[in-house]
């Protein structure tokens, strides 16, 4: 797998946070975005920076529930 550079920030505090999903009787729902804040937290992200990241991770997060649900 190739992470392009620009990616690998986001793709790494994804790959950080990947045990913290919030699964419901139907299967996974999503990010627990409560460590996703901590973890950002602990970068030291704000303002635009940390929006980006988010806006990242939710991409990834999207992706994956798309990829988890084919099955």
């Amino acid at each position: 797998m190739y992470v392009w550079p620009e990616n690998w920030p986001a793709f790494s505090l994804f790959c950080d946070i990947s045990t913290q999903w919030r699964v419901s009787m139907s299967g996974y729902v999503g990010l627990d975005y409560l460590v996703l804040h901590r973890e950002l937290d602990d970068l030291d992200l704000t303002g635009e920076e940390r929006q980006r990241m988010k806006a990242d991770i939710r991409a990834l997060e999207h992706a994956a529930l798309d990829a988890m649900r084919e099955d």
